[in-house]
């Protein structure tokens, strides 16, 4: 979901160069259309907007023509430093990474517990739920959302008994058409974070944050007290 550019594409051509039989979404249908050029017999298309209310029954639909799926890989995103609070972008951002990611995340859940009772769940968050930041409030709060929701069904598919498994990715910023136009502090080419994320996938780790940089980064940030972090600058 979400495999018309940036990572998403990447991750889309990664698989199907692993031999996944892969279904590519979202909103461009003539990206999508260029991906399944690449393979015919092996990429299946739909174009969806994740924020819209037929976006779960488009996703089955998809599932349907593919003959069943194994991995629900979530790429879709938006999000905007805000420092105006512009009430649009801010609206959006909730639409699409909360709304949004609630739509389809539950949408695979349901359908591996009901065909499979197995099967994993893949999601690119970020690093930035680590705080609640000035710059891009709704953006920090809704990866956080993003991080407490898989952990909460990760619970929900231990209780039931479910071998639902879970990937939740956190990357910093990476050089996507996502932040074009923006100047940003370790900023990571686009492959590298590709080839990470898919092998963190292979191995199926459970959170994983790119890259090491930002390890070290996500650690302090977590340990300063809230007093402290609201009178930082950070942009």
């Amino acid at each position: 979901m979400g495999a018309t550019s940036g990572m998403g594409r990447g991750i889309a051509l990664g698989l199907l160069t692993e031999g996944y039989v892969i279904g590519v979404c979202g909103r461009r249908k003539e990206a999508l259309d260029e991906i399944k050029a690449i393979a015919p017999d092996k990429v299946f298309t739909k174009v969806i907007d994740v924020t819209k209310e037929e976006a779960p029954s488009l996703l089955m639909q998809l599932i349907e023509e593919m003959g069943g799926m194994d991995l629900y890989f979530h790429s879709s995103g938006y999000g905007k430093q805000n420092l105006d609070l512009a009430l649009p972008i801010e609206c959006q951002t909730v639409l699409t990474n909360s709304y949004g990611f609630t739509q389809m995340v539950v949408t695979a859940f349901n359908y591996f517990k009901k065909e499979k009772r197995s099967g994993r769940i893949a999601v690119i968050s970020s690093v930035a739920g680590t705080k609640g930041m000035g710059a891009a409030p709704s953006y920090s709060a809704t990866k956080r959302f993003d991080w407490t929701y898989i952990e909460a069904l990760a619970q929900l598919a231990n209780m039931q008994k479910l071998d639902i498994r879970f990937t939740d990715i956190r990357p910093g910023f990476v050089d996507t058409d996502f932040i074009a136009g923006d100047s940003y502090p370790m900023t990571m080419p686009a492959d590298y974070v590709v080839k990470h994320i898919l092998k963190a996938v292979r191995k199926g780790k459970r959170k994983v944050i790119i890259d090491w940089k930002y390890r070290i980064m996500c650690f302090f940030w977590r340990h300063i007290p809230s007093f402290l972090w609201e009178r930082l600058n950070i942009k």
